[in-house]
């Protein structure tokens, strides 16, 4: 007979191949094909006719993956991306800039962050052009560093999107060369999600990006949670609530 603890590791590991196979049916395989800038999964399934499309990036380490289940709260008719990052650091971990943290605070791989932008641009047109979808009715948003990617595409590339959320995450103060005038950004939709006790991004980064947005004139919603580096069950339920409202005041595709 096994003992105690050989039973609940077993449940365990069946519980956890149970999520997994969730997961792998929530999302599709993995797409590397040379028309797209990136390789990609998509939610299933596919809507006929999308209203919207909505591009979730995952955070430093992590991989397309990672976000499945916030997008299960999102409207079936909603086209949901799940880009990789380009950068491989470990098996099934992947980033979109190297970055370290120190006690001075995140120091990154600038040059990597601004490819890795430029290629996020160019993988929105080619997907709002393969699925007919145009710029007013796409949102990228994204986790840590995929929020921080998220931010950066929609500030210097206002026209490519409607609006962009950021989990967790910061502006970088080196995209301040490439941040689109304040005419440009003038349509521009955010929300910022932070925790209070983020032990990775200290809650400051949130209050920095919250007091730039307002600068920039950007509409954004600013919400603090009594959390750590994560996306709590509440800060998911208020970032749908705002894409869903986003995505309402804007009609369909």
């Amino acid at each position: 007979m096994p003992d105690d603890g050989a039973l609940v590791l077993a449940c365990i590991h069946l519980i956890e191949r149970s999520h997994m196979n969730t997961l792998n049916h929530r999302i599709g395989p993995l797409q590397q094909d040379d028309t797209f800038e990136l390789a990609f999964r998509l939610r299933q399934s596919l809507p006929e006719k999308p209203k919207a499309c909505v591009v979730l990036l995952h955070g430093v380490g992590g991989n397309e993956t990672n976000l499945a289940e916030l997008a299960a709260g999102i409207d079936p008719d909603v086209l949901i991306v799940f880009p990789r990052g380009p950068l491989q650091l470990a098996p099934g971990q992947f980033g979109w800039f190297q970055v370290a943290f120190t006690a001075n605070g995140p120091r990154i791989v600038a040059e990597e962050a601004d490819a890795s932008r430029r290629r996020l641009i160019h993988f929105l047109e080619q997907m709002q052009t393969v699925y007919g979808i145009d710029a007013r009715h796409t949102i990228i948003a994204g986790f840590s560093q995929g929020g921080i990617l998220s931010a950066s595409v929609a500030l210097s590339a206002p026209e490519k999107v409607a609006g962009f959320g950021l989990l967790s995450g910061r502006i970088l103060p080196e995209l301040g060369p490439n941040i689109a005038s304040k005419e440009r950004l003038a349509a521009l939709r955010g929300f910022i999600g932070h925790g209070e006790y983020d032990s990775k991004l200290p809650v400051t980064w949130a209050q920095r990006s919250d007091q730039w947005l307002s600068e920039l004139g950007v509409e954004h919603e600013n919400r603090r949670y009594p959390i750590d580096h994560e996306i709590s069950t509440e800060m998911g339920a208020d970032f749908l609530a705002w894409i869903h409202a986003l995505i309402a005041t804007n009609g369909r595709a």
